[in-house]
């Protein structure tokens, strides 16, 4: 059996019994605790982060997609123009692999006017292609319009935002006016309302068949404000433009109308909620070195205090043969004996408070302000392991460079060492 891992069980075991008469006990308390509380910070940290990003980017993706196809004019314009969304060109965004749906929508700007109030909107039409998975979800009362892209309806969803201040609810009438050459007017009927805490979404859009909206806008039915594009792999996204902006830039429709792409993270909606993401990332990662560094300092004065305390035996093992290098590899074995119960109980607090989070949703937030009500948690177990295995490796590592105060502890002085 390997002497140094001997030893060290010997004297990880004698600590744990003789806990009261050790001088090294409140360090080896200390030092475990550091680890303990460094990865429940940690994990919980990771999982907060990936929560806020899977979340996040699931409502800004359920209400529209990774990518859109539109006519170039609608790059300076507010105005929705029409491009083709059938044919040739479709079919071939269909048949890329990095594709996983794509789906029609078309725009027309208005106002809802009831008798007190009026409130501008974009009036988005959705055809029978539309995943409309993430709106059901986002569903406060009633239920979704019928999405057609050939049968026109009156029914209309409007968010929270939206039938707070105008005071509407489902089943009122409301008449949406919409202004070109002349002022063209429509009555709906609300038969859902919907929430998804995006700003920038409940303030704005009010949802109909696409019909409806071609129809307001004097377009064929072939034609549409764009296409949404769904990407299998949200990681491969700036491939995936790059590869649609080869096949549509610069192709023109039947009608002369230029085709061009704006992934979501360029689009003016989107974009600053994708750079404060990114933000997130650099935070994790200064949280994640601080609390390395935390335990990898409790840890080495943990370490140099139990060197201290066994001087004496240091000494005579010394004095019977034992090297500098067994020795070093003893108190290192030792020490990894205390970082890895640290790592158990910091994995259970961290596992408990995630897991009672994810449950629960006790720790609750403004969703004006963060897009979300309860603190969102995504659990990634390889993640955690990750954690676990670079926590071990780092702080372990850390412990090399005090372990040689071993090699200047003289065995003649050091057995009278008391």
């Amino acid at each position: 059996m390997n002497l140094s891992l001997f030893l060290a069980k010997r004297f990880f075991s004698a600590g744990d019994r003789q806990q009261k008469n050790r001088a090294s006990t409140p360090a080896i308390i200390v030092a475990t605790s550091g680890i303990a509380v460094g990865l429940a910070v940690m994990i919980v940290s990771v999982c907060v982060v990936l929560g806020f990003k899977s979340e996040i980017s699931y409502r800004l993706t359920g209400f529209g997609s990774h990518l859109e196809v539109f006519d170039t004019n609608a790059l300076a314009s507010p105005e929705s123009y029409p491009v083709v969304t059938e044919g040739e060109i479709v079919q071939k965004l269909q048949q890329l692999p990095e594709i996983a749906h794509l789906q029609r929508f078309s725009e027309k700007q208005g106002i809802l006017k009831t008798t007190n109030d009026f409130q501008a909107v974009v009036l988005k039409g959705l055809g029978e292609d539309y995943d409309v998975s993430f709106l059901k979800r986002c569903l406060v009362a009633g239920h979704l319009p019928k999405f057609s892209a050939t049968k026109s309806t009156n029914e209309i969803a409007i968010s929270r935002t939206q039938s707070d201040l105008l005071n509407l609810h489902v089943g009122d009438l409301v008449y949406a006016y919409f202004f070109e050459n002349t002022i063209k007017m429509r009555r709906f009927k609300i038969v859902g309302i919907y929430n998804t805490n995006m700003k920038q979404f409940d303030r704005s859009f009010a949802l109909t068949g696409k019909a409806v909206v071609n129809r307001l806008n004097d377009w064929q039915p072939d034609q549409s404000s764009g296409l949404e594009l769904r990407v299998k792999d949200f990681s491969a996204l700036d491939q995936a433009t790059r590869r649609v902006g080869r096949l549509v830039n610069g192709r023109k429709d039947k009608n002369g109308a230029s085709y061009a792409v704006m992934s979501i993270k360029e689009n003016p909606r989107t974009a600053s909620v994708f750079n404060w993401l990114t933000l997130l990332d650099v935070n994790i990662w200064v949280i994640l070195v601080l609390v390395t560094l935390v335990a990898g300092f409790s840890m080495v004065s943990g370490l140099l205090i139990l060197i201290l305390e066994r001087t004496s035996t240091i000494g005579l093992l010394k004095a019977l043969g034992s090297s500098n290098t067994r020795m070093r590899n003893t108190f290192l074995y030792y020490a990894a004996f205390i970082i890895l119960r640290g790592l158990v109980i910091g994995n259970v607090i961290g596992l408990a408070l995630v897991l009672l989070q994810q449950h629960f949703g006790w720790v609750q937030l403004n969703p004006e302000t963060y897009y979300v009500s309860t603190v969102p948690i995504s659990l990634n177990w390889w993640y955690i392991l990750l954690l676990n295995i670079s926590t071990f490796i780092i702080t372990l590592a850390a412990l090399v460079v005090p372990s040689f105060i071993i090699s200047r502890i003289q065995p003649a002085k050091a057995i009278k060492f008391d």
